[in-house]
């Protein structure tokens, strides 16, 4: 075999250059694993909406006690705890003794007043008759004498005229009297109207539909009347109207340009793993000094009676929408001021930017971007403390809550 020494040479230079660059290679793969990663998400366009969310407790549309207009004793009772009853259903029926009595009197009175009306009405009839012979005898002597003087006296004359002017009175005194026996009739009729209605109050009905959620008195009890200055516990019962219920919530200042009379709300019930529309019917139109909140009321339609006066339920108010415009995950934003923060940008060359951004509504997820970013720049998504500005890194896009 022949040598060369030339060739020795090139072959131990190749191996030389093959071990360098194989240790070059090695050292740029150590260098690559030093680069730490970055969870990076995208700026996008998206429409925003910020909501209110305020927990109440439902409450019934209207409750009251149930009295009795008059006292008596419960002779007939047709509810109890829970029973759901329409409006004008009968409740109790009240057994009121001297009340009836004084129906009979009443009816007694009207019979004596329509005979007393029906006398004076003879007694005015039979002036008005006395009247008219008496006038009619003076008119005709009264003619006699201006046509023959010699055969009537002036005595009969005299006499004549003054038995006209008494049944003239006579007429005018049985008017009076009829007048007034039409007046007694009348007081007594309205005695007796006045006794039936109180007496119609022995029914005791249901003022509206409802549940009666509490009996205090049962068969036999004496009821006092409603109208009497201390009540204490004498009512009937409690009724509630739970086919329709109201939340009450304090809406706070800012909120309250953002809220209009019939607007559509949804309401969430976590007892019953529900959701419920309800509707702002009315709000005080005024702030509370102490609280710097507006009341305002909800109410939720409940026909099946699903819901429970008591319950608690999450108010969802919508307040303000935006649509088509730049926003960022509020986890990419550390806060710097009042609508103002930073970010971490990742440039083309993989390195950290930080910028200041103007920001708009903030949402519960989303944050919009007024100022400092552009669509489809990518920013760090989390905890900007473990990266420095300048400082390169390996973004890995994630894919942020509330951005599915």
């Amino acid at each position: 075999m022949i040598h060369n020494p030339a060739t020795h040479r090139w072959i131990f230079m190749l191996i030389i250059l093959c071990a360098f660059a194989g240790g070059c290679g090695e050292a740029h793969q150590a260098d690559a694993s030093d680069v730490p990663r970055a969870a990076v998400v995208k700026v996008q366009r998206k429409n925003l909406s910020s909501t209110l969310e305020i927990a109440s407790e439902f409450l019934p549309y209207q409750e009251i006690d149930v009295y009795a207009k008059v006292s008596g004793y419960i002779q007939k009772l047709y509810v109890d705890w829970g029973t759901h009853v329409k409006q004008g259903q009968l409740l109790a029926v009240l057994e009121i003794p001297e009340l009836q009595q004084e129906l009979l009197q009443d009816e007694a009175s009207v019979r004596r007043a329509d005979q007393e009306v029906s006398r004076a009405r003879e007694e005015q009839t039979r002036a008005e008759s006395a009247y008219s012979v008496a006038h009619v005898t003076y008119q005709r002597l009264a003619d006699v004498q201006k046509s023959r003087p010699e055969l009537v006296a002036q005595q009969e004359i005299d006499v004549a005229q003054g038995k006209d002017l008494e049944a003239n009175a006579g007429v005018s005194s049985s008017k009076d009297a009829l007048a007034a026996a039409e007046q007694a009739l009348l007081a007594a009729k309205a005695a007796l109207d006045k006794d039936k209605a109180l007496f119609a109050y022995a029914r005791m009905t249901a003022p509206f539909d409802g549940v009666v959620t509490q009996i205090y008195a049962y068969t036999g009890a004496l009821l006092p009347a409603g109208t009497s200055a201390t009540k204490g516990d004498s009512a009937l019962c409690h009724l509630s109207q739970n086919n329709l219920l109201r939340l009450v919530i304090p809406v706070p200042e800012r909120a309250v340009p953002d809220i209009s009379d019939g607007q559509t709300l949804e309401i969430n019930v976590s007892a019953l793993h529900k959701t419920f529309g309800g509707k702002i019917v009315r709000f005080s139109d005024q702030i509370d000094p102490a609280t710097r909140t507006m009341h305002t009321e909800v109410t939720v339609p409940n026909v099946n009676y699903e819901l429970v006066p008591g319950m608690y339920a999450s108010v969802k108010i919508p307040l303000h929408t935006v649509s088509g415009v730049l926003t960022v995950p509020v986890q990419a934003i550390q806060s710097s001021g009042t609508d103002q923060g930073t970010v971490l940008v990742v440039n083309s060359s993989n390195h950290l930017e930080r910028r200041e951004v103007k920001l708009g509504l903030e949402t519960a997820t989303d944050a919009e971007v007024l100022s400092g970013l552009h669509e489809n720049e990518s920013v760090v998504f989390g905890e900007q403390n473990q990266f420095k500005e300048g400082q390169q890194v390996s973004p890995q896009l994630v894919t942020a809550p509330g951005m599915e």
